[in-house]
């Protein structure tokens, strides 16, 4: 197997863990929506966003990929609240 095919196998098996934990993230999601409902609680909280964003953030040990990642993590928020959004019933 040549660098090209093990890196793409790679990528498969991370793509793949990564479907999982992002399957197990929005299930966790749902519980913070109910409790959100419970206590008349707007989706969108910006403080707790801009706190989830530094923290996770400073999680990176490679500083190269911080920009990356950022552009990775604003999306995985944007579809927590859209599915929050659309399970606000």
């Amino acid at each position: 197997m040549n660098l090209l095919d093990e890196s793409r196998k790679k990528i498969n098996e991370i793509d793949k863990e990564m479907a999982r934990l992002f399957e197990e993230r929005m299930k966790a999601v749902l519980g913070v929506l109910k409790y959100k409902k419970e206590h008349n609680l707007p989706v969108f909280d910006e403080k707790r966003e801009i706190e989830l964003i530094e923290r996770n953030l400073s999680l990176l040990q490679d500083e190269s990929l911080k920009e990356y990642y950022l552009i990775f993590f604003k999306g995985l928020l944007e579809s927590s609240k859209k599915y929050q959004g659309d399970n606000y019933e």
